[in-house]
């Protein structure tokens, strides 16, 4: 009644589609899925889920990788798709207001018209609610900051069904409790984004990519320590390990020399700003123990590098068909890159394990994705020792558990770990305050 009968699913179909994320998680259907069109019909099926103390989950696009968004008791999950409006570019003020079911590079082709873009770059084509409910970072965010520094103004349903509003078009704010930053990355545990203003950039008039090779990976990341402790700051640098580059060669026919590499982008107001910041980067990579070094990539081999880099998970999957994965997600300060890279690719080796060592590496954030074999209990149980000791390493490091896919079902067991006790449990008053009846994405981030 509320949605529209065309608008509301009980199907197993429909549920199966809304039942899992591109993790390895397990599958749980929802009761049902609902289709709203607009901030009215959210607070109306909010309403009703309270009033029956049914479980309600937030869905985007379904790109999250520790299992943000599956339904783990069930309940109803409110799939944004409608809700796909730019409501209003502003232009002057490098601005835009969207609905949470836009989609990232949809809206960027839209804004290319006016000569701006939203700088924060998941790789997938991700929902801007997902991105915010995550807090998504990516490639550009060395330079551009990760979603959160991007972030100006939400709308937001909660467990009540009321709605709020938080922030302002303006810049700088000082005006009370920085509730915008609180509901970004809370995934859709504390509250429902169902608008968001967001801070865009001009398109950079030029830029240039770069690659470079080395024998290791220890290597690699001690230039990346030169690079980002030069000043220099890259829009993208990215860290592929031999397996990396071997898995993007293998799927887009690219002959990159199987050694560790570098990838980078630079953008600047000047081809001579850009020429000095590359001859820079060259000699830091050359002092690193640098094998090769090629700037000034064309746009059309750049491009096809960069879809090698984003759809790496899935070149990976395709080569590992039917496998058990697990993706790993830490972030550490700049300076101590080095030795979680080579602390992870010597574990990997150590262990065994298939798969590889890459990452955004201009922000200390570090992936690895290891398979085992579909039916080996032992080998899964190795992937999530593997899994552990990295995330512990990293907090030694005074790193963290997710540098940008969130909590979900993955990492809740770490950050008591990461937090502390107290912290944690601060958390769990907060998620209580917010959502008395735990209804909202139950399950994730916090044990309330």
């Amino acid at each position: 009644e509320i949605v529209g009968v065309e608008n509301a699913s009980e199907s197993e179909v429909v549920r199966g589609q809304h039942s899992a994320d591109q993790s390895s998680h397990r599958a749980v259907l929802p009761d049902a899925v609902v289709w709203p069109d607009s901030t009215d019909q959210v607070q109306e099926v909010v309403r009703y889920a309270a009033r029956r103390h049914i479980a309600v989950v937030p869905w985007g696009a379904g790109t999250s990788l520790e299992g943000n968004p599956i339904p783990l008791r069930g309940g109803i999950v409110i799939d944004f798709q409608r809700m796909n409006r730019i409501l209003a570019v502003h232009v002057e003020d490098f601005q835009v207001t969207v609905q949470p079911g836009v989609l990232y590079k949809d809206m960027n082709k839209t804004l290319s018209a006016h000569g701006l873009f939203f700088a924060p770059d998941p790789g997938a084509n991700a929902s801007i609610g997902g991105m915010i409910a995550n807090n998504a970072a990516g490639t550009r965010t060395p330079k551009y900051g990760a979603t959160r520094d991007n972030v100006l103004a939400l709308e937001v349903v909660l467990a009540d069904g009321s709605a709020i509003r938080t922030g302002s078009r303006t810049v700088k704010q000082s005006a009370g409790y920085d509730l915008t930053h609180l509901f970004t990355g809370s995934e859709g545990t504390l509250g429902l984004i169902t608008e968001a203003t967001l801070r865009l950039v001009p398109i950079p008039e030029h830029f240039c990519a770069a690659l470079a090779a080395f024998d290791t990976v220890a290597q690699a990341a001690d230039a990346v320590f030169g690079i980002i402790g030069s000043g220099i700051r890259p829009a993208a640098i990215e860290l592929m390990d031999t397996a990396a580059i071997r898995y993007i060669n293998s799927d887009l026919g690219i002959e990159l020399p199987e050694k560790p590499h570098l990838i980078m982008e630079y953008d600047g107001a000047s081809e001579a700003t850009l020429q000095t910041e590359l001859d820079l980067v060259e000699e830091i990579c050359r002092s690193a123990g640098n094998a090769s070094f090629t700037a000034g990539v064309g746009r059309a081999e750049r491009d096809r590098l960069w879809e090698g880099r984003h759809h790496l998970f899935e070149a990976m999957l395709r080569q590992h068909p039917g496998e058990t994965y697990l993706i790993t997600d830490v972030c550490v300060p700049i300076s101590a890159y080095p030795e979680i890279a080579t602390f992870a690719s010597d574990l990997m080796a150590e262990l065994g394990l298939r798969g590889a060592v890459f990452g955004h590496a201009g922000d200390g954030n570090l992936h690895t994705i290891v398979f085992s074999g579909e039916e080996d209990s032992s080998k899964s149980a190795q992937l999530q020792d593997f899994n552990r000791r990295v995330i512990l390493h990293a907090l030694a490091l005074e790193g963290t558990c997710s540098g940008e896919h969130g909590v979900g079902i993955g990492k809740q067991s770490f950050l008591p770990w990461e937090v502390g006790a107290r912290t944690y449990a601060f958390m769990g008053r907060l998620k209580r305050f917010f959502d008395p009846d735990d209804i909202l994405n139950p399950g994730k981030i916090v044990n309330s």
